[in-house]
């Protein structure tokens, strides 16, 4: 048991997690540590705003963004606020005929249907243009958003935790964080029940998971009490959807590969109103919620057939583009992927960005054809490379850009694209020169530790630190020196494989999933091999057991 105190007391150490409150609020099923809201720079300026014009009668809008964090701050605010007035509606641009962020032609329509206030949730902070027209129109703008901030700010009231002179102590909420803690403000000023807090914590988890912000801090205390929310399937909606994709205890892992891309793929294969539909439907609109769930599947299962396609398509691009740079510079390496693409599926380009960023371990950037012979670009990043600051750097060359270090969208001009392209590829050579290890990832582990070392009491203490994910990842072990005994591949490609690794008396149950192939010699040979991957429990037929979850080995 003390060998098994000190692994976890190193884990955490090694998160910055040292003083006794600290590993209490931590591991804590009940954490503590969130922020008053209005502490937060203009909360009681926006507070005092949205009041205001709910008792003057105002029509009031919320006009959000078309991702699972955009859709999810919709419903949140708008749960709120339909308790105070019922003259209240809400937006979210197409991803196709509009882009992201606030557009002139809807702050138009808002107009006509007698719309005086417009409240964004995770977009607008660099709306200059947009707010002024709606400004020019009579209509007042309360911007909330969690993006990086442009060099000047809307002429209105802004909550961005990002924005200078901002003193509230945590910084790296989501766009529906933001909301969450205008929805607390709102609360206390309007002495609403505080039921209305819990109510959506659920939809505040989804949303800050799946839009990759660091689970530490308040973002922690916010996704632990929200996974308990989920897990008590209170919200019918998502009890179907769960239902429907085989979900039962909800984790971090579920929303990011189970909820979060059903709700993103009714954005990318229709429109995002459709998983706003599903998310504000009550508890007797059973009918409703089937249809909606019914659709968010098969947009899933579309998505994922384009995506692979997109995948394809900008890989077979990856060796021509390899070849200039090599021409140009005499490197075999290519600083980051930045592809003009065509014939790709503009709603899933951003997934293929992901997934070729995850293959190639670079940052990359996919530019499709859009309207008016304008392209839309979507960026994903690695940890070491801040691709808003990258792009930003040449924000004369945009129509629209917008996003933050890991992934950023964009609307640019053929010409200027053209431009843009070796710019990017020097200037992240230069960050490549000067610190060769942000672009070298694989082989990290946490810990080595030793095949006697896993059970289940070492899975249930890592279960406590959950919830895992960006800036608090789920803990890669180290095992050197192990046999493979009793391999086995799964699937209908065999493409998976269990085995046994054996080292010292011990033996420790693995699974690789994806990768059987490329590990088969090491898998069939008699050497012994290192396997890095994490730990997990299951419960099979009432038993509990552990495996190793096999992320990378070498020979």
């Amino acid at each position: 048991m003390n060998e098994l105190n000190q692994i976890i007391k190193q884990l955490m150490a090694d998160r910055g997690i040292t003083s006794p409150e600290d590993i209490r609020e931590y591991l804590s099923d009940r954490p503590k540590r969130t922020w008053d809201p209005f502490l937060m720079k203009n909360m009681k300026e926006a507070v005092n705003l949205i009041l205001a014009e709910i008792e003057g009668g105002t029509r009031i809008c919320i006009y959000g963004d078309y991702d699972a964090d955009g859709v999810t701050s919709v419903c949140i605010l708008y749960t709120v606020l339909s308790r105070l007035t019922d003259n209240l509606t809400w937006y979210i641009p197409s991803r196709f005929t509009e882009g992201y962020g606030m557009h002139r032609s809807a702050i138009d329509r808002l107009h006509e249907d007698g719309v005086g206030l417009i409240i964004t949730v995770d977009c607008g902070i660099t709306s200059n243009d947009e707010v002024e027209h709606a400004s020019d129109l009579g209509i007042k703008v309360l911007v909330t958003d969690h993006h990086s901030v442009g060099d000047q700010l809307p002429d209105c009231i802004c909550i961005d935790p990002k924005q200078e002179g901002e003193t509230y102590p945590f910084r790296d909420l989501a766009g529906c964080g933001v909301a969450f803690k205008l929805l607390q403000a709102l609360q206390r000023q309007a002495g609403l029940p505080r039921d209305v807090i819990n109510e959506v914590l659920d939809l505040v988890a989804a949303g800050t998971v799946a839009d990759i912000v660091p689970l530490k801090e308040e973002n922690r205390t916010i996704v632990k009490y929200g996974l308990q929310r989920l897990n008590q399937h209170t919200r019918l909606s998502l009890a179907e959807l769960e239902k429907a994709i085989s979900l039962e205890k909800i984790t971090t892992e579920n929303i990011s590969f189970g909820l979060a891309p059903h709700i993103n793929a009714a954005g990318r294969m229709e429109h995002a109103a459709e998983a706003v539909k599903l998310l504000l439907a009550g508890p007797d609109e059973t009918e409703l919620i089937q249809a909606q769930v019914r659709k968010l599947v098969s947009c899933n299962a579309r998505r994922k057939t384009l995506q692979e396609d997109a995948y394809i398509k900008s890989m077979d691009m990856i060796p021509e583009q390899i070849r200039r740079w090599q021409a140009r510079t005499g490197l075999e390496e290519l600083p980051i992927i930045c592809l003009r693409v065509e014939g790709i599926h503009e709603g899933i380009a951003g997934i293929a960005a992901g997934k070729l960023k995850e293959s190639c371990l670079r940052p990359v950037i996919l530019a499709t054809p859009g309207e008016n012979g304008l392209l839309k670009g979507t960026g994903r990043s690695i940890p070491g490379v801040d691709l808003f600051r990258l792009l930003d750097g040449h924000r004369e060359l945009f129509e629209r850009v917008g996003g933050h270090r890991s992934a950023c969208g964009f609307t640019i001009g053929e010409e200027q694209f053209a431009q843009l392209q070796p710019m990017l590829l020097e200037e992240t050579q230069a960050l490549y020169d000067e610190d060769p290890s942000i672009l070298e990832l694989g082989g990290e582990y946490d810990l080595e530790i030793s095949p006697g070392n896993v059970s289940v009491e070492l899975a249930d203490a890592l279960s406590a630190m959950e919830p895992f994910g960006e800036g608090n990842p789920r803990p890669r072990f180290l095992i050197r020196g192990v046999k493979i005994l009793q391999p086995a591949y799964m699937g209908e490609m065999q493409n998976h494989a269990r085995f046994q690794a054996f080292r010292d008396g011990d033996s420790v149950s693995c699974v690789l999933f994806r990768r059987a192939e490329e590990y088969s010699e090491l898998i069939e040979g008699n050497e012994p091999v290192d396997i890095i991957g994490t730990i997990k429990s299951q419960v099979w037929n009432g038993r509990q057991r552990v495996q190793m979850i096999i992320e990378e080995m070498n020979g």
